[in-house]
């Protein structure tokens, strides 16, 4: 049985070789350095600082005293450091076998593909939760607020599935978790939002047909006031400094009645 030392032995660094291990760390460390200067700069340049502004990641960054560019180039700068080891490790010819450097290489590569498209899909999923709420925002109905968590929600696990593709995640299983979403996604969304689509539809039919406008005096349901707005899924009827937010599907249900002075 090998001692350790003899074990090791083939591991040992001549002259030479220790000369070239210490200028390729130097020279990679300035790499890496390079590498998450230009990184960053390119990131501010297409903007990215301004495009993530107010999500999430972003404050989640801030928080450990970061930012969203930051934390990219620093991981873009980690994996460049990584990939440098392993070619230190090669030209040296110090690792147990080339087959395990060409083996963690590839590992590396596709891990940092999915590291990234884990980081790209979170902030798609912020930013898409920001915007679809803003522009929902004028909706007056309690469904909606759903509506900007579950596109995030989407977005995020869309990524999760192509980041565990790189990592090769069985790939049948995969493709039956996204069936298996994207039916309950459509099948159990419909059950949940019946009263906004239906709402929805009947506001398409309102506003086509205009049955009543902005400023007539209305009667719905027991409700009657002047019309202040109307949209796609609710009818604003205003009354004696009282407001009713009347859904559109009411309005066709129980009919509306217009009052002429």
């Amino acid at each position: 049985m090998q001692s350790v030392p003899e074990q090791f032995e083939g591991l040992a660094l001549d002259g030479g070789n220790l000369t070239l291990a210490v200028a390729l760390v130097v020279g990679g460390l300035a790499v890496w350095g390079g590498t998450v200067w230009i990184v960053r700069r390119v990131l501010l340049r297409v903007g990215v600082d301004e495009a993530v502004e107010g999500t999430a990641f972003e404050r989640a960054a801030q928080g450990v005293g970061s930012s969203t560019v930051g934390l990219v180039s620093q991981v873009c700068g980690v994996f460049l450091l990584l990939f440098g080891a392993l070619y230190v490790v090669e030209t040296l010819d110090i690792a147990p076998s080339r087959s395990l450097v060409f083996t963690v290489n590839q590992f590396l590569a596709r891990l940092f593909v999915a590291v990234l498209v884990v980081i790209v899909g979170v902030l798609v999923g912020d930013k898409a939760e920001i915007v679809v709420g803003e522009r929902l925002r004028s909706v007056k109905l309690p469904e909606v607020t759903v509506i900007p968590r579950l596109v995030k929600y989407s977005v995020l696990y869309i990524a999760t599935l192509v980041a565990l593709s790189q990592l090769r995640v069985a790939t049948g299983a995969l493709l039956i978790m996204l069936a298996a979403y994207a039916f309950g996604l459509f099948f159990l969304g419909g059950l949940a939002f019946k009263d906004l689509l239906s709402s929805a539809a009947a506001g398409v039919y309102l506003l086509l047909v205009e049955p009543y406008s902005i400023g007539d005096e209305v009667e719905i349901d027991g409700s009657r006031g002047i019309v202040q707005e109307m949209d796609i899924f609710v009818t604003l009827v205003e009354s004696d400094g009282e407001e009713y937010l009347i859904p559109n599907r009411k309005v066709l249900r129980k009919g509306a009645t217009r009052v002429r002075g």
